[in-house]
């Protein structure tokens, strides 16, 4: 395995890297409270950074994640291109990826998920009901990819449902989804053919665990990203603040502690890349995508208490930076399934002899 990025993944990374840099800045966050960035993504879009992850695959969007989250930037960007241009990419009739791709990869639709949650019933002309009471970037959705009892995928319209704020631990822009006999579109096909038996059920079952493997590990790639930024901005705190006239870094309680938040850090990184480059190599990837939101939850919450930590009484401050990347890696820790819950997944699906090698 090579995790060397290509050209245009590198290119795509920089640019990211400087969007984000420029634009994400502690007083820009501040001002948004929970809501979204909206000149930020506006400014991503016309660079081309959403359309370009239907290019660089899987992995190029984790190294763009990677940079969102070492400026906790208020984006739908990772929700959008998981649930949006690579499900409909991967998954959608030819219908659908001419219509909603190109609107997608400029921003005029914006796509988020609700997986794993399976509570939507659907009716006989294809209508659907159920409530989920968390949705991350509602606020900022055109469209949401929801899932059925069975597993089977369908796109549902901001406008025809209900959508009512919420907050989360994170600033993500969330809101609670009530569908009511709300029209739906099955993910690639009609409505007849995800009634068509056995073999739609299967196919169906496909694209869910796809998607949700696929947004794993995406949020992995985001969390090591989100970490980075925390164990960046402790180094730099413990190197300048000064105790009994040395800085707090010499001393080896300190260092030993920003060490451990590194390796961290580096394991959720590496196997998000995994995860990330076998699905690019059409690999099976079940196992590798389950291993990477497990080190995303457990470590990613360790890094992040460490972070806090090391920045004393400061990092008590809900206005210091370093708060954002504590309310972020919390988030994280526990979407698309906490550390145990993740684990007890990949063990089932060892013990099934479903996991890939």
């Amino acid at each position: 395995m090579d995790f060397t990025p290509t050209e245009e993944q590198a290119a795509a990374r920089d640019l990211a890297a400087r969007i984000f840099g420029d634009l994400s800045t502690h007083e820009r966050l501040t001002a948004a409270g929970t809501g979204s960035d909206a000149e930020l993504w506006k400014a991503l879009c016309e660079a081309g950074l959403p359309a370009a992850v239907e290019d660089i695959g899987l992995l190029g969007l984790v190294l763009l994640l990677e940079e969102q989250g070492r400026t906790t930037a208020q984006v739908p960007f990772a929700a959008s291109c998981v649930y949006g241009l690579l499900a409909v990419s991967a998954h959608g009739s030819a219908e659908q990826r001419e219509r909603l791709l190109p609107a997608i990869g400029d921003g005029t639709v914006v796509v988020t998920g609700t997986l794993p949650e399976a509570a939507v019933r659907v009716g006989g002309s294809g209508e659907l009901s159920g409530v989920i009471p968390v949705v991350p970037w509602l606020r900022d959705a055109t469209h949401v990819l929801v899932a059925d009892e069975e597993h089977g995928l369908w796109l549902v319209r901001t406008v025809d449902a209900r959508c009512d704020p919420v907050e989360l631990t994170a600033p993500w822009s969330a809101g609670r989804l009530t569908l009511d006999a709300t029209p739906g579109e099955p993910l690639g096909g009609s409505l007849g053919e995800r009634q068509g038996g056995p073999e739609a059920a299967v196919a169906g079952q496909e694209a869910y665990d796809d998607v949700l493997a696929t947004a794993r590990t995406a949020f992995a790639g985001l969390q090591a990203g989100v970490c980075a930024g925390s164990v960046a901005r402790a180094v730099d705190y413990t190197n300048t603040r000064e105790q009994f006239g040395r800085p707090l870094a010499t001393k080896q309680g300190v260092q030993l502690r920003a060490a451990d938040a590194y390796m961290d850090t580096e394991a959720i990184r590496v196997t998000a890349y995994e995860a990330a480059w076998r699905r690019d190599e059409g690999l099976d990837y079940a196992t590798h995508a389950l291993t990477a939101a497990w080190w995303a939850s457990e470590a990613g919450h360790r890094v992040v208490h460490a972070g806090q930590h090391l920045h004393g009484g400061m990092g008590a401050d809900l206005d210091h930076p370093v708060h954002r990347h504590f309310l972020w890696g919390r988030q994280l820790d526990a979407y698309l399934g906490c550390g145990s819950e993740v684990l007890q997944e990949l063990g089932a699906l060892i013990v099934d002899g479903e996991g890939d090698a």
